[in-house]
């Protein structure tokens, strides 16, 4: 460890991703960050990914599940055995640039008040077409990634605030995390870190957009679509009840219905699809397993410690 540099912990969640080993690995090994330690959470992979990475990557720290916790629990685990100040989420199908990591820690050390640090990820085989400049929120409930399939033109070459970090590659700051908590179990894959991130926004810390934090992203290590229609139908639901403030779902709730609606409607009109059957299966779970968020709502509404302005400043509108 560097005792002039905070140490950086990577957790890496695994299932079943050797072909995307090497390539995510070998990069973090070109890092010109010194102090880094990299975690590969294992979900109980069987293509052989954990006698690969002791063999090969004997710097890899590995933390070998017993059974598949999705990846909440993977990302769940790492954080917990990780040592760092800074704490980064890291999918397996990803190839950082070699100031990737040094780059996110400037931003946080440029911007105190960020609980969160978003990099520039590129899609991997459309090097010049965005995956994610930061997150975005919409007042209607709907979460996406901001830039999404833009060419990129140097429209999103400055830094900037935005609503949070894609779960991808997402830096968290220690201190946050022991404040507001990890991830949330329930989720088990997909919106679990918008719901991170709202509860970073809540509680006063900033999630800050850093372009120098430049890492490609395959789309293909961390789960299928019909895995990702699923657990949407029902996150987006699960987000909005333990979350989004009173005061706005009460100016927002028409435009929150009509885009249930919506997807629900698109997902009929495809119903022989096993991506839209799995959308609606999940949106009924959502209304099924809110009573549950709803439990979890009172501690984290009561913990704001933003307004209502700020927060609606930070949503992203919708006509």
């Amino acid at each position: 460890m560097n005792e002039t540099k905070p140490l950086v912990s990577v957790v890496i969640p695994n299932w079943n991703g050797m072909p995307y080993l090497p390539a995510c690995l070998d990069a973090l090994r070109a890092q010109v960050y010194p102090a880094l330690e990299v975690i590969i959470a294992d979900n109980a992979s069987t293509d052989g990914s954990c006698a690969f990475i002791a063999g090969r990557y004997p710097e890899v720290r590995l933390v070998a599940l017993a059974a598949n916790l999705g990846f909440t629990g993977a990302c769940n685990a790492g954080m917990r055995a990780a040592l760092g100040d800074i704490v980064i989420l890291l999918n397996n199908d990803t190839e950082v640039t070699p100031g990737w990591a040094a780059a996110v820690v400037e931003a946080f050390g440029a911007y105190p008040e960020a609980g969160i640090v978003a990099s520039k990820m590129m899609l991997m085989k459309r090097r010049n077409i965005f995956h994610a400049a930061g997150d975005l929120y919409r007042v209607d409930g709907v979460p996406g990634n901001r830039g999404v399939w833009e060419r990129d033109l140097g429209q999103y070459d400055a830094p900037a605030y935005v609503f949070g970090a894609c779960g991808g590659a997402a830096a968290y700051r220690r201190a946050m995390l022991d404040e507001i908590g990890l991830l949330d179990d329930d989720f088990f894959y997909s919106c679990e870190d918008v719901d991170l991130s709202w509860r970073a926004q809540l509680a006063g810390w900033r999630c800050v957009y850093t372009p120098g934090a430049v890492l490609y992203h395959a789309l293909g290590g961390s789960g299928g679509s019909v895995t990702a229609s699923y657990h949407n139908g029902r996150n987006f639901i699960y987000v909005m009840v333990k979350n989004y403030p009173g005061p706005l779902f009460r100016k927002y709730w028409r435009k929150i219905l009509r885009a249930q609606l919506r997807m629900a409607w698109e997902a009929l009109k495809q119903i022989r699809g096993k991506e839209a059957r799995a959308t609606l299966r999940g949106q009924r779970a959502g209304l099924w397993g809110a009573r549950r968020m709803w439990r979890k709502r009172g501690p984290i509404q009561r913990s704001r410690k933003v307004t209502i302005e700020y927060l609606e400043s930070i949503l992203t509108p919708v006509p």
